[in-house]
């Protein structure tokens, strides 16, 4: 019966010990996976990997013109989410749980740097996404400079906010005279719009009252010209389908105007016209990966995007110019024609925001706006 016990006692501390075994490495094997950037889900095969953007016409035409081609190819299925705002969206991705959030379309530098300062980025193996080759220099450099060399986001296309107005109000002549002053012109009250977003509020208020916007010394001055933009006021907007709606049904006459959704209405027949004043707000989107994202899946997807084929059929249904190098990647009429498309890849002569700067004062002057756009 001694021996019987003792049997039992030894069979006991094996299995637990053996249990323990299987825990720590398991442990060890999910830590490895996390410093590699995949969760402990991912010793399952994939069959989903989570894409959030702007909604519209151009997350249709990445679903039409990319998603959908690459889930045909690898049977990994794209699935979409949306976001109103880049501030709204980072903190949901804050709050969440690693893995929970994969890409997103990020825009401008000033997300990607907020994201490497937040710890939510990853380190890309450039060797697997061998279709980088052919993204303009221009668009690659700045995330670089950031990021010690490496990248965490590729370049996907690029753009910018200039001033949409009606033709058949506005003539070229006056537009040219009086640029973004348009927006705080008396001539045109209750016929103006202006986008409920606190950067390119703050981008025009410097531009319209004659300063550098990367560089604002006199803040006052900004304030005032926005609560005259303010008081001229139809609506503010907030989608690109409001600036849409509101464009092409002549409620408004003039507004800030994204350069692609502007390249539709245009493409519809509608008298719109663009015009990019000196200092125009410049920027590129850009396709961020998330720390926690099944990097295989992902790096397949991010080459596959900029296959010249998908990213030129991406440009020309969503309005953008693709972030492919036209001295590389022959460019067809309908991406050349596009507002704010530069023939020579250079980019010269673009104003991009100071990263550093407009992050540090977000909280001040997104609060000031808020007040502003109140009435106060």
């Amino acid at each position: 019966m001694q021996h019987d016990a003792n049997k039992t006692s030894r069979s006991r501390l094996h299995t637990s010990w053996t249990r323990r075994r299987f825990m720590n490495t398991m442990a060890a094997t999910g830590a490895t996976l996390g410093l590699a950037g995949y969760p402990l889900a991912s010793l399952a095969k994939i069959k989903e990997v989570r894409f959030d953007g702007w909604g519209g016409s151009v997350s249709d035409a990445l679903r039409k013109h990319a998603f959908d081609p690459y889930t045909e190819k690898t049977g990994i299925k794209v699935v979409d989410g949306t976001f109103a705002g880049v501030d709204e969206f980072f903190t949901r991705v804050q709050t969440s749980q690693p893995g929970s959030f994969n890409v997103f379309h990020s825009s401008g530098v000033f997300d990607y740097v907020r994201y490497l300062d937040a710890d939510l980025d990853v380190t890309l193996d450039e060797e697997r996404i061998p279709n980088l080759e052919n993204v303009l220099p221009r668009l690659l450099d700045p995330f670089r400079k950031l990021s010690d060399g490496g990248l965490s986001a590729i370049p996907y296309d690029y753009g910018t906010t200039g001033i949409a107005y009606n033709k058949e109000v506005i003539s070229e002549d006056e537009i040219k005279e009086k640029g973004a002053k348009i927006l705080i012109d008396e001539t045109y009250e209750g016929k103006l719009g202006g986008i409920k977003d606190w950067r390119t509020q703050c981008w025009y208020g410097a531009v319209m009252s004659d300063q550098d916007p990367n560089n604002v010394e006199d803040l006052d001055a900004m304030w005032d010209v926005l609560r005259k933009h303010r008081s001229l006021l139809r609506k503010y907007w907030t989608s690109g389908a409001d600036l849409m709606e509101l464009m092409s049904s002549g409620e408004i006459v003039a507004t800030h105007g994204w350069s692609g959704r502007i390249a539709v209405l245009q493409n519809e027949g509608h008298p719109i016209g663009y015009y990019e004043p000196e200092d125009t707000f410049a920027w590129q989107e850009a396709m961020f990966v998330l720390k926690g994202s099944p990097m295989d899946e992902i790096t397949e997807l991010l080459n596959f995007m900029l296959e010249p084929d998908v990213a030129i059929a991406v440009a020309e249904a969503q309005g953008y110019p693709s972030a492919l190098d036209p001295n590389k990647v022959d460019m067809p009429d309908s991406v050349t024609s596009l507002p704010a498309y530069d023939p020579s890849g250079k980019l010269e002569g673009r104003t991009f925001a100071d990263p550093r700067y407009w992050n540090e004062v977000q909280s001040d002057w997104s609060k000031q706006f808020s007040r502003i756009e109140s009435g106060f």
